[in-house]
């Protein structure tokens, strides 16, 4: 009888610590799992910041065209354009040199790039030159009151617009943000030297 007793208590033992093992490992299994959950989704909230910021970025920190105009040639037809430009409300300091302008024109579409050297001999390249710049901190916009003139030469990036043409102008700033332009030149450029485009 005593020995009966001694195995049911021995069993009873066993039973109890495989028991206690299978709990220990639920705890464990459930601690790394809590850990892997809390490290996904702090990753989750940096990329979803990072995201957010640079979306942000892209949505604010343009330029604003205030006006166009365009320069016509000795042929009657318009060999210079030029905008001018100032920081969008709400956006960071825009670097002009890291911009690009997306020109689409009745000929040819060109990305160009700014003008390092201030030669302006290249076919894709546009030039900035200040208009009010108290700091003197071209070709970056770094206040509100900034206003730069960016000129694209039409003769060397395809040829010269003629009356009633149009070129699509995209400028992508540093921060992938986009300003849309579409220079209009008028139906008549007799006896103009300068026209609103």
């Amino acid at each position: 009888m005593k020995e009966k007793i001694k195995e049911r208590l021995t069993d009873r033992g066993q039973v109890g610590i495989g028991t206690l093992i299978v709990f220990i490992a639920m705890v464990l299994v459930a601690a790394i799992a809590a850990g892997v959950l809390i490290n996904t989704a702090g990753f989750l909230q940096t990329k979803s910041e990072q995201t957010g910021e640079e979306s942000s970025a892209q949505v604010s920190n343009r330029v604003q065209v205030v006006s166009a105009f365009g320069e016509v040639g000795n042929d009657e037809k318009v060999t210079e354009i030029s905008l001018t430009v100032m920081r969008g409300s709400g956006s960071d300091d825009i670097n002009l040199s890291a911009a690009t302008i997306e020109w689409i024109g009745p000929e040819k579409a060109k990305t160009l790039v700014h003008d390092m050297d201030g030669g302006g001999t290249e076919d894709n390249e546009f030039t900035v030159s200040p208009i009010k710049d108290s700091d003197s901190s071209e070709p970056v916009l770094n206040t509100q009151d900034d206003r730069f003139e960016i000129t694209m030469d039409a003769t060397k990036i395809s040829s010269a617009l003629d009356e009633g043409e149009e070129v699509k102008l995209k400028l992508t700033t540093q921060y992938g943000a986009v300003t849309l332009y579409r220079a209009n030149v008028p139906q008549s450029l007799s006896q103009e030297s300068a026209v609103t485009v």
